[in-house]
């Protein structure tokens, strides 16, 4: 099977070239790997450059764009403006951050996940962070989730879904959209993936509202929001973050944001999450 990388990359001088180091030890080279340089205004694209010298399957895409560092808009454009460079002749793609050790049978193993299950959609491993100098799980999401740091789709799953989402959210309602579709997503606990820099560290004030109003565009409604908004409140160790959310969930729902999901879809969405609750709650 043949994969590519698309790594959408602003001010990452500190972690580029160990990103890239990790890609270049995997015992399955990617076909492709396309670092997006967004307007970095460090020696990201520099760096990247050194890399492409060396290893012709590593390609440099320059954009501009603003500075704000806002979840999930801002890293999709990238990725976008990178997947317009490529063609489609592909089996997988990747979605990567630009600050991540992946251990070196990391895509060998994703690419055999694919090739053993023809219902695999999406298929990835766990990111772990660095604290008191060990390794340990970064546990915002729950273990049936990929992060969206390293997220590997199916072609065919990935055009299904009509690609990715330009908004906040787009790395959940990818998969609710795969299983809304009949495909699987696969979480491989064995796969260690060390995340350098933590989740949300870029994230200014504002953005605390999106996670609220990602929860509406998702078709989650009030009940379901206010349910996701405590737990992932609690997960950061921020409770005053639950307040945040739910004042985003209903700026949104004034503003009657673009939904992310279609009536069907977010029906699916629904019961989809109340059952995977009541799992909880019951098992």
């Amino acid at each position: 099977m043949k994969y590519y990388i698309i790594i959408p990359a602003y001010n990452e001088e500190a972690f580029m070239a160990i990103t890239l180091q990790s890609l270049a030890e995997q015992t399955v080279l990617p076909a492709k790997a396309v670092v997006v340089n967004d307007n970095s205004t460090d020696k990201t694209a520099e760096i990247v450059k050194e890399f492409a010298k060396k290893y012709p399957w590593i390609k440099l895409v320059n954009k501009s764009s603003d500075a704000v560092h806002l979840p999930g808009s801002k890293v999709i454009q990238a990725f976008n403006a990178g997947y317009e460079t490529i063609d489609e002749d592909y089996d997988v793609i990747v979605k990567l951050d630009a600050d991540l050790i992946l251990p070196d049978n990391y895509f060998e193993t994703i690419l055999n996940t694919f090739k053993n299950n023809p219902k695999a959609g999406i298929v990835g491993g766990f990111a772990y962070i660095e604290q008191n100098g060990k390794w340990i799980l970064e546990n915002l999401t729950d273990k049936d989730h990929i992060r969206g740091a390293f997220k590997a789709y199916r072609k065919e799953c990935f055009l299904q879904m009509d690609k990715l989402r330009v908004a906040m959210g787009w790395d959940t309602v990818d998969e609710l959209l795969a299983k809304f579709y009949g495909w699987e997503v696969i979480t491989i606990d064995n796969l260690k993936v060390k995340h350098l820099k933590p989740t949300g560290a870029n994230y200014d004030k504002a953005a605390r509202y999106k996670q609220g109003a990602a929860f509406y565009t998702l078709g989650y409604g009030f009940l379901i929001t206010a349910i996701a908004s405590a737990k992932l409140a609690i997960r950061k160790g921020k409770p005053s973050l639950f307040a945040d959310y739910i004042n985003g969930y209903f700026k949104a729902k004034r503003e009657k944001k673009t939904m992310l999901v279609t009536k069907e879809q977010a029906k699916f969405i629904r019961k989809y999450r109340w059952a995977k609750m009541k799992k909880k709650v019951f098992n």
